[in-house]
């Protein structure tokens, strides 16, 4: 059985009498400790499915399941401890006037941790943040920082299901591979399952074993890794952005070719 699945996912956001449906009859299934990715352009509703499956977005239709139950309504505290979300933008997601120890320590009271300090202690070691970093603020970190802020805050509560939301895109590109080879490691260390939402095919291609590309909201096709890597596409769409990861230059001589 899947340990994440979500079956004709519809999601609908209303404004007044305008409706406009962002996903449309999606499903897809992710075992337990693998690591699935989610491509398309800006607008194609990938971001959108992670946030319906945190209760962040309304599902109009459908289902979704996780360890076979499925959710309904807003989002249990139990849920968080199986499922965490990292964030886009590393500065919007931390609180400006809370230190690093209170963004850690809050999850842990909330879900009455006792051994607090310790695990923020271990937290900050797992992603490669020593105790210096403890008491400092949001602007006191650079962006890498600030992610792995992010990371451990998720990480802290213990979840088997980590949801990235583009996580590297907000960063240099010098520190992105930081970042992904934590990722790497901590799924690879944990048994986690991963769900990760980029538009960078590179990126998917180096975290996921399988991948599902979106279009106005819809699935167009899933692939794996070994497919993705041989640009084996079977839909138009996907060979477009296979081409337009190559890059302009590259681009231009594969058309030539």
């Amino acid at each position: 059985m899947a340990l994440l699945n979500s079956c004709d996912l519809e999601v609908t956001f209303t404004k007044g009498s305008e409706h406009v449906q962002a996903v449309r009859g999606v499903s897809f299934e992710v075992a337990e400790g693998e690591s699935y990715g989610i491509v398309g352009e800006s607008g194609s509703g990938k971001s959108t499915v992670l946030r319906a499956i945190c209760g962040l977005a309304p599902v109009t239709g459908g289902s979704i399941r996780v360890d076979g139950q499925q959710l309904v309504g807003a989002r249990r505290p139990d849920f968080y401890r199986k499922v965490q979300m990292v964030f886009q933008d590393p500065y919007a997601s931390l609180h400006p006037r809370h230190t690093v120890d209170r963004v850690l320590s809050e999850p842990l009271a909330i879900h009455g941790f006792a051994d607090r300090e310790t695990r923020v202690e271990q937290a900050l070691e797992d992603v490669g943040l020593g105790q210096g970093f403890r008491f400092r603020y949001p602007h006191q970190l650079s962006g890498g920082q600030r992610q792995r802020v992010a990371i451990a805050r998720a990480l802290i509560l213990e979840p088997r299901i980590l949801l990235l939301d583009e996580p590297t895109s907000a960063l240099d590109a010098s520190i992105q591979a930081e970042v992904l080879n934590l990722l790497d490691r901590i799924r690879s260390e944990r048994g986690l399952t991963y769900v990760l939402v980029s538009h960078d095919l590179s990126v998917v291609a180096h975290m996921c074993e399988r991948l599902m590309v979106m279009q106005h909201g819809q699935a167009v096709e899933e692939m794996t890794r070994e497919s993705l890597q041989a640009r084996n596409a079977a839909q138009d769409y996907t060979r477009k952005l296979l081409t337009a990861s190559l890059g302009y230059r590259a681009a231009q001589e594969e058309q030539a070719s």
